[in-house]
């Protein structure tokens, strides 16, 4: 069994409007994974779709408090980092840009070291009415589908590197 996001009271899967899980085992060590993963202004080298991603705050690389602002799918959005347990957790709240209607995010990431590499899982829940609209009615599916791409990206980075690293 593998561990989960720790949710805020506001985000628990349970009473969110919108929810998914995606995991996968990667044949890298957890330390490979973590530091492509909180490289995020250099997420595109392995998933283009995150190529507009700017820490604003702090250090280089994401850390608890981080602030930085990503435009995903088209959307401005500005987010914080509000747990970072290096090498296994690391989770983020988001608000969209411009939007008035109180809509906000909480992703999670949770990395599981195994006999063969680790065990990468993420999640993230989404309320309020313009994640409604935009994903919940226009593109049913589309939050699972965007972080199943990402997770297996950032797998095949994680395995290309340790491979490089034995050649």
């Amino acid at each position: 069994m593998y561990d989960h996001v720790i949710w805020p009271e506001r985000y628990d899967p349970k009473t969110s409007a919108i929810y998914a899980l995606n995991d996968i085992d990667v044949k890298a060590p957890a330390e490979v994974v973590w530091k492509l993963l909180v490289d995020a202004e250099n997420w595109s080298s392995y998933f283009p779709a995150e190529d507009q991603v700017k820490i604003l705050t702090g250090k280089p690389e994401l850390a608890l408090q981080t602030r930085y602002s990503r435009v995903t799918v088209g959307f401005p959005m500005s987010l914080v980092v509000t747990e970072c347990e290096p090498f296994r957790r690391l989770a983020w709240a988001t608000t969209v840009d411009g939007d008035e209607t109180g809509s906000s995010a909480y992703h999670g990431w949770v990395i599981t070291p195994t006999v063969d590499g680790c065990h990468m899982l993420t999640e993230e829940t989404q309320q309020g009415p313009w994640f409604l609209e935009e994903l919940g009615r226009k593109h049913p599916g589309a939050l699972y589908r965007y972080h199943q791409e990402w997770v297996e990206s950032l797998a095949r980075a994680a395995e290309a590197e340790v491979a490089s690293r034995a050649s």
